[in-house]
């Protein structure tokens, strides 16, 4: 039996991949190359468009406990992730390109799964996953209004600049990860107070790109552009990005007053994401404010941050804790459309598209991922009907179950709530999910 994947995204490559490891024919369409957005620079599958991280890795924090559960399942994107990470303490990121490049040869070389490319501008009938993302192409986002016979709702996401490597002044720069976590992976360029007070000045009053309906409102706030970041209070990037704590100026071996950290963005260490400097300034206004940066007073621009509509469905009315379409299960949602928020949430939400997709062709129930456990407590949030205001949410430990007993430490019962998770999707895998 074949089966349609519309989009070749995180959530698409996953969903494909699944489907076909399970011995379904699938035919997994993607407009890129014939058809790019302006967020879009590389023809691969799976472009990271924003940040190149997929954030923490440790149990105690939720997406790490998320990524544990989808390496456990087979997952083919935390499978490349892992074959193509770059040192970032205590977080899991990828080498940009070289990830993107072995999720399309692994969906390329597939027996099981044929590429089409080209844009789809309707939504087929079942069995299909569709999956083309929050920056869906305007004839597609009509076809799913037309299709569900309601609009989508929507948010605004940014993207970081990246710097190159040897344009960063490294004697007022050094290398250190957060409270010396982990090895010392991350470029941190300090501003003094003066320094600070200048910057702020600059950026709240800088000139933005136009973006149609953009309000300060409608930022998501797990994506907030810097700029309106620093219109929210002087002293907020303090506590946000530029947060200096758990870092040493060796200049001064005392805290910086606020700190600029950069994160490797290929493996090859030649270019630098600025962490949490997603943006919609003008390119001109980004180089001459970013510029005020000590460290990065001569920064080479290699891109500019970017800032994106992005559409998501109203889930909870119309998909079930698989993703599904309530009214036909054979046709299935996955990504950020349905209101999961990252690129570790996206992936899950393909991958348990495609699992539930499986079984009910198969005859069979979809597998009971629980709340318990991070990959179920999503779906259960996007198609949990008492939502009254839906918004896109990134895995957190306030929608999986909590548990029977009281750990008063954070990370101790965090863990405690981890180890469980994992027994269940143990057992799930060993049953053959």
């Amino acid at each position: 039996m074949e089966v349609k994947v519309i989009g070749a995204g995180l959530a698409g490559s996953e969903a494909a991949w699944q489907l076909a490891q399970r011995g379904f024919a699938v035919t997994i369409y993607e407009m890129k190359p014939r058809k790019m957005t302006p967020a879009h620079h590389s023809e691969d599958f799976a472009e990271l468009v924003c940040s190149n991280s997929l954030r923490g890795d440790r149990l105690e924090n939720a997406v790490g406990l998320l990524k544990e559960e989808l390496r456990r399942c087979g997952s083919l994107i935390l499978q490349c992730a892992d074959a193509t990470r770059v040192e970032a303490g205590g977080c899991l990121a990828v080498d940009r390109g070289g990830f993107s490049r072995m999720v399309t040869e692994r969906i390329r070389s597939h027996p099981g799964i044929t590429v089409v490319s080209e844009e789809v501008t309707e939504v087929p009938r079942g069995p299909v996953i569709v999956a083309t993302g929050p920056l869906t192409s305007e004839p597609m986002s009509r076809a799913i209004g037309e299709y569900f016979g309601q609009d989508y709702l929507h948010f605004f996401d940014a993207a970081a600049p990246l710097v190159t490597a040897e344009s960063i002044d490294m004697e007022l720069a050094w290398w250190q990860s957060r409270y010396d976590r982990g090895t010392p992976d991350y470029i941190n360029c300090a501003l003094n107070r003066e320094e600070y007070e200048a910057f702020v000045r600059e950026l709240t009053t800088a000139q933005e790109a136009e973006v149609h309906g953009f309000e300060d409102a409608n930022v998501f706030e797990g994506c907030m552009p810097v700029e309106v970041m620093a219109r929210r209070g002087f002293e907020t990037l303090r506590y946000g990005p530029l947060k200096p704590v758990g870092l040493r100026d060796p200049r001064t071996g005392g805290e910086p007053y606020a700190v600029v950290q950069l994160r490797q963005d290929n493996a090859e260490k030649t270019v630098f994401n600025m962490v949490g400097f997603q943006t919609h300034l003008k390119f001109g206004e980004q180089k001459r404010v970013f510029s005020m940066i000590p460290a990065l007073r001569e920064a080479e621009f290699v891109r500019y941050g970017v800032m994106h509509r992005n559409t998501f469905l109203q889930s909870p009315k119309l998909l079930d804790r698989f993703y599904a379409d309530r009214r036909d299960p054979t046709v299935a949602f996955a990504g950020q459309m349905t209101g999961v928020e990252g690129y570790v949430e996206s992936t899950a939400s393909g991958f348990l598209a495609a699992v539930a997709m499986a079984a009910r062709l198969s005859g069979k129930e979809p597998p009971d991922f629980p709340r318990e456990t991070a990959i179920g407590a999503l779906g259960l949030y996007v198609s949990d009907r008492t939502v009254e205001n839906f918004q896109p949410m990134n895995v957190n430990f306030s929608i999986i179950s909590p548990l029977e007993k009281q750990i008063r430490k954070k990370a101790e019962k965090n863990l405690a709530i981890a180890n469980r998770s994992l027994e269940i999707i143990d057992g799930l895998a060993a049953a053959g999910i």
